[in-house]
This record gives structure tokens, sequence and C-alpha cells, in this order.
């Protein structure tokens, strides 16, 4: 069970017992993700605190954080009177004006600073308030480009199978989750989807170079079946988030520039997850030698201090769409570049410098997983993946073939099982099925995670893989 300590601070005001805020919570809030089930069972964990990489909620219990809330939270969660004090003085200087013809001084200075920490060559950077708006973003720069360019038959988009881009109309056609786009078609028109780059389950022998072969061949095929002149953009995270971890082989990325560059494609990272230090570099991109046309971001970018997002793009793209019939890039959002959100992502970058968090994942990346790696040995644990500081298990019940092929469907193992099993010794993780049938295991920590908070975290999951082990096989 989680530990309760006694903490100082009051857990919910005067008047508002935890079970009052729960209730009210399954009567009026309405939570993203979340079973019906949820809002007429047992009222939701209430969050009241967090410190460092761990969280308390309105009872008293602790929890360590192996997500970062929803990977996002990277600085954890000890500077927030920091980052707060620089919203607050903002606030009071300028609490809000638009970015639609005019700017003010934390948009300009936060799109510098990113223009400074990004790869070569992407130096325009537009704001919104989220991943998925980013990607919407980039969606209609890139049709925009090419009707300027008088390529007007380029409208199609691909991404790969399994992938997350976001919940939006454009963002989740690009996704490859078709458990999330099914009850929404049709969806934007062009959307294609390819293979991803798991690497477990691959055919015995295989080696690197023929898996990256594999990949770019399928892209290539693709292109060409579909009409080269009809593709507008391929959209690839640096290390795939869904389907658990997904490191690319060597040599994929540039496969897939060259491929881009031959038949004129934009090429975007999506780095909603694996910018501003998730793999250990600013942006994920550089770690893979990706060399994008566009990168989206969100979520790290401010800690997850204040809702913000956006897209860095060449002056190129942006230069030739302002050149254009239109004269100008068609799109604007109320609440991108704000002040306060702006504010709050310098003095998150600050803190990142002067802490240096990107060396934190630096030194700990090997002892992670080599720690992370121990856990091959349990009876569940098929295979474990990542870089940085995200990583994943898959966990199977037949070693040999790579399956979960228990009584207990993977399904219900994880949702009522699993997920529980986690929630209760006090690990705040992401538990999945993944598009393979397989149960998933995810962790992606603030990037101030220690060695002890590494031993914490691999030292309980160990305890309840052991246990749950017992129950299904």
């Amino acid at each position: 069970m989680t530990d309760t300590i006694e903490s100082p601070e009051t857990p919910a005001r005067a008047g508002e017992s935890t079970s009052d805020l729960g209730r009210l919570a399954q009567r009026h809030l309405v939570m993203s993700f979340t079973p019906g089930s949820a809002y007429t069972d047992a009222p939701p964990p209430v969050m009241v605190r967090g410190e460092g990489s761990h969280l308390w909620d309105a009872e008293g219990r602790q929890y360590i954080d192996a997500l970062a809330g929803l990977f996002c939270v990277n600085v954890g969660y000890s500077f927030g009177g920091e980052i707060g004090d620089a919203v607050r003085d903002q606030m009071a200087e300028l609490p809000y004006y638009t970015n639609w013809g005019v700017a003010h001084p934390p948009a300009v200075k936060l799109a510098t600073k990113i223009a400074e920490l990004a790869p070569a060559g992407l130096d325009r950077v537009y704001f919104t308030s989220g991943g998925g708006e980013s990607n919407e973003a980039a969606i209609k720069l890139i049709r925009q480009y090419h009707q300027a360019r008088g390529e007007h038959g380029r409208i199609k988009f691909i991404s790969r199978r399994a992938a997350y881009h976001g919940t939006s109309f454009g963002a989740l056609s690009l996704n490859g989750m078709t458990n999330l786009r099914k009850q929404f078609e049709p969806l934007m028109y062009g959307s294609r989807h390819i293979t991803n780059s798991k690497r477990y389950k691959r055919p015995a022998g295989e080696t690197e170079q023929q898996f990256t072969e594999s990949l770019l061949r399928e892209i290539e095929t693709l292109v060409v079946q579909e009409g080269p002149d009809t593709v507008a953009g391929i959209f690839l995270e640096p290390m795939q988030n869904a389907g658990g971890s997904l490191v690319p082989p060597e040599g994929f990325h540039d496969g897939v520039r060259e491929i881009c560059d031959r038949h004129g494609i934009v090429l975007v990272a999506d780095e909603v997850i694996c910018g501003f230090g998730r793999l250990g570099e600013w942006f994920g991109s550089t770690r893979f030698n990706v060399r994008p046309d566009i990168i989206t971001f969100a979520k790290g970018v401010s800690s997850a201090h204040a809702p913000l997002g956006g897209m860095i793009t060449k002056s190129e793209i942006l230069d030739t769409v302002n050149a254009g019939p239109d004269g100008m890039y068609l799109h604007g959002l109320t609440f991108g570049g704000h002040p306060a959100a702006c504010a709050a992502g310098l003095a998150n970058i600050a803190v990142m410098e002067r802490e240096d968090v990107l060396g934190n994942v630096r030194r700990n990346e090997a002892y992670f997983r080599a720690q992370l790696d121990t856990l091959l040995g349990q009876r569940l644990v098929g295979d474990v993946r990542g870089l940085g500081y995200h990583y994943s298990l898959e966990l199977v019940t037949d070693k040999a073939r790579c399956t979960w092929s228990a009584a207990t469907t993977a399904n219900d193992f994880v949702h009522t099982i699993l997920a529980p099993a986690l929630f209760d010794a006090g690990i705040l993780c992401r538990t999945a099925v993944d598009h393979e049938g397989t149960p998933l295991v995810q962790f992606s920590p603030p990037l101030v995670f220690s060695r002890a908070d590494i031993d914490e975290l691999v030292g309980r999951l160990g305890s309840i893989l052991e246990v749950l082990a017992d129950r299904v096989l």
C-alpha cells in the first residue's frame, strides 16, 4: 500500500473534505479519457501537493511520479514558486495581448530563445497552447506552403501506426491509433499510415540495416503508389511514444530525410514529448539527426506550469507562404503566445539551464536503463526499451512467442489488475494495451529524477510484478 505521511500543509480548504471534492469532481468535472464508471464508483483521488518527483493526495498519500504528470513536468514540482513569480510579474505588467500583427516581450524573447536551442535552420516560432494545436498549425502551414508553390495536389500526410499526435480533427487523422479514430471517421482526407519502428517481435535474424531498409522501402513504396506530387508531409516523432518508447533503427531518419528531399515532401518532427530534454538534448531531433523542416512542441517547454506549445519552421517555408497569393499564414489562436504562458516558458528554460537538467538525464540514462533491465528476469517482462528518461516495459505471458495468452485478457489485466496495483503502490505511470495486444508500462519521469528515485521506482515495480505474475500465470 502507499505510504501515508504527516504533512504540515492543509490537504483541502477548510470545510472541504477529500470525499467532498471527489464527489464534486464526479458531478461537475469531465475528465479526459476516463471511463464512465469513474463518475459513479469511488470518487477519484484529488492531488494537492508536489515536491521534486513526488505528489501527495488530499488524504496524505505519497506517490512517485514516474510520468511527469503527462510526459510534461520536466523540472518536477519544486520550481513552481520561481516560475509562478515570473508569471505573476508578467500578469501585473501585461496580463494579455495578442500576437495578431503585434508582439509583446515574453513572446519575442521566448521565440528567440527557442530558435537558439533548435537545430540549425529552424528559426521561426509560432506559439499555441498545446501539442494538438501545434500539429494542427503545422498541417495548415504545410498545405498552404504547397498551395503557394502551385502544387495544389499535395494534400496527403503520412504518419506511423500506433503513433499519437493529438485529438483535434487534423491531429486525430494523423494518429495511428485506430481505436481513437474509428468513432470520428471520416476524418481528414489523405491520411496514410506506415509501420512503426518497434523491434520486439521482428523476424529472427533480421539485422539493424535490414530493419531500416524495410521501413524506408515501405515509405518509398507508399509515396510512389499515392503519387509523389500528392504527398504534402510526413509526421514522425524522433522516438515514438505510443506503442512503447520505439527507438528508431540506425539510419532511419537519414533515409526519411532523403525520401522527403527527393519527392518534395515536408518533414515534421513531432517533439511534443521528445522536446525540451526528454532524450538528453533540447530536441530529440538532435539526438537522431532528424533534420526536419518543422518541429512541433509543447509540454516540456513550460514544464506544464502554463499551457504552451508551438511549432518551429524554416524561414523558407514561412517566406514562401507570405509571398503566396494569400500574403500571410492563415491561422490564429486567441491564446497562442499568451504573455503569462511565455513568461512561464522563459522561466522554465532558465531553471533547466541553471540546474543542468539535461545533464542529469545524460548522467543517469545508463543507470536508469540498467536498473530497468534487471526486471527482464521477471516472469512477465518480455522487453525493456527506450532512451533518455523515456522507457517502456512490454509484458508477456509467453516469452518464447512474445505474446500475452493468459486466461485473463490483456485488456482486463491492464485495467482491472495492473493499473490499480501500480496506483495502490504509489507509482504514477502509464499503462496500456499496445497495437499488437500486449500490456505496456511506460515511464517518463521528471528530468530531475535522481538515482534514489530510480531505485525507489524499480524496487516497488519489481515487487508488484512478481505478485501479479502469480495471479495470471
